[in-house]
């Protein structure tokens, strides 16, 4: 009988071992599994920001270095008059004691306006990763929009080496938009008007405080279209509220 109860306790000795092994086995798993995911939660993660240069109109007056940068932009597109500055959308802007990145406006611009920003600004089919150049008029007392937008085609055209008339934005004598008038309606979906005081898209250009509103041009798009122009093919310009076409006789 001794010995029976011998057997008896070696196995139960056996099976104890047996399910400390396995339990001890069990537990170094779980913490193989869930010890990185639990330093993780509880560390810091460190993520890189990339800073952004500022290109700042508080300055344009008096330094050297941003002066020349902008005509160098400015000449690109040769536009000298009609915008203060040129951005690009891996840049930050400032103006009076606001800062903003471009990236930050236009993803303003793209949730305000939806579908519509998303061809005024994205729709030339470029790569998601090219810089691109945005056009910056600091809005005035008395400004509008229309006279801003006939300011920079004037601009544009000058360059070209063709003197808009002043009122070649104006209706014929039977009341019908002339092709410029036509081009200053589309050029207003192109541009947005953003509050940089307020970190949002304005409405429009009213209520306006020093150094507070700004148009922004979006170049790439504008050009795109300007450059398809023949001057002397204005007349047959044809715009129905949604697209820009010319009429071929």
């Amino acid at each position: 009988m001794p010995k029976k109860n011998t057997a008896i306790s070696n196995k139960i000795a056996v099976i104890i071992i047996i399910c400390a092994v396995v339990a001890a086995g069990l537990f170094l798993i779980q913490k193989k599994l869930t010890g990185p995911v639990e330093k993780n939660l509880s560390g810091k993660v460190h993520v890189p920001i990339k800073s952004q240069p500022v290109i700042d109109y508080n300055k344009l007056e008096k330094d050297k270095e941003l002066q020349i940068l902008t005509q160098k932009r400015k000449a690109k597109y040769g536009v000298e008059k009609s915008v203060d500055i040129i951005v690009k959308s891996d840049e930050s802007l400032k103006i009076g004691d606001s800062t903003v990145s471009m990236q930050e406006i236009l993803d303003k611009i793209r949730i305000k306006s939806g579908d519509i920003i998303e061809k005024d600004i994205e729709g030339l089919n470029l790569p998601d990763d090219r810089i691109r150049a945005f056009g910056i008029y600091v809005v005035k007392t008395e400004d509008n929009i229309w006279n801003i937008h006939f300011k920079f085609l004037k601009d544009y055209f000058d360059h070209k080496g063709i003197a808009l008339a002043p009122l070649a934005d104006e209706p014929d004598r039977k009341g019908f938009s002339s092709g410029i008038g036509k081009i200053l309606k589309f050029s207003e979906k192109t541009v947005s008007i953003y509050n940089i005081k307020e970190r949002k898209i304005a409405v429009d250009l009213n209520l306006i405080y020093p150094l507070s509103k700004v148009v922004v041009f979006n170049m790439d798009r504008i050009f795109a279209l300007l450059n398809q122009i023949d001057y002397n093919n204005t007349n047959r310009i044809q715009f129905d509220g949604e697209t820009l076409w010319i009429q071929i006789e």
